[in-house]
């Protein structure tokens, strides 16, 4: 699916979006009537300092409105920009800046959704899509925290070690199964079917703490997380009542 077919479907009653290059910002009406945000970083295109600064000032611009609604997050992007001038502005900066603009977003009453409709990676992924409160995909994206020659050079893992355990582990494997394997990704909407009552569903849910390690744990792609969790935040809680 394009872009303009993920936009008309998601959005029938209409919607203004402006393009600036790769990266997208605007407003658009649900099917009930009600407002959403729409943010987004697309052409598959490297993600840098230029484009994390624009998001980051949308999203804090619409913490400050005030009107709680949801903010859409459309992903398409490679990795984040390895240049050398990203580089020396801090590009981990920008990338964390971003991240934690969502998260106050969503701490603020935004209903944060990230929509994974083609590739990202690294830590363009982890500040775009993974900072949303829910991630959904549609078939065909392709994620990737890392790919398996760069997990190689940074673990001095030979390659057919990694692969072994990519096999077995979703943690050490890139792609779309794995990733909903690990609950990362809630749920891979039906591109066969409308994404407009799909969108809609998804916001009726109850929305409550972070549940990727539950769902990783359920799934069977990350089978200690939740557990680790939950020991931490009793220990945490243990020590403050001591």
């Amino acid at each position: 699916m394009t872009l303009d077919d993920i936009l008309a479907g998601l959005f029938p009653n209409g919607s203004k979006i402006d393009a600036a290059g790769t990266i997208i910002t605007g407003r658009a009406i649900l099917t009930g009537g009600e407002p959403i945000h729409v943010l987004g970083i697309t052409q598959g295109q490297p993600f840098g300092v230029d484009e994390a600064i624009v998001l980051a000032g949308r999203a804090i611009e619409i913490v400050k409105s005030g009107d709680q609604a949801p903010i859409l997050v459309l992903v398409d992007s490679s990795s984040q920009r390895m240049s050398k001038r990203d580089e020396l502005l801090g590009l981990s900066e920008y990338l964390s800046h971003l991240a934690k603009a969502l998260l106050l977003a969503e701490a603020e009453g935004h209903r944060t959704i990230g929509l994974l409709y083609g590739g990202s990676a690294a830590g363009a992924f982890i500040a775009t899509a993974l900072a949303t409160g829910t991630l959904v995909a549609l078939p065909g994206a392709h994620p990737a925290v890392m790919d398996l020659p760069s997990m190689a050079r940074v673990t001095k893992l030979p390659i057919d070690v990694l692969k072994a355990k990519a096999e077995a582990t979703p943690v050490f494997a890139p792609g779309l199964d794995n990733m909903v394997k690990t609950g990362g990704v809630h749920i891979v909407w039906d591109d066969a079917a409308p994404l407009a009552p799909q969108l809609a569903a998804l916001l009726r849910r109850p929305h409550g703490p972070d549940d990727r390690g539950r769902l990783g744990a359920e799934r069977g792609g990350r089978r200690k997380a939740a557990e680790l969790a939950e020991r931490v935040a009793r220990a945490a809680a243990s020590h403050q009542g001591a």
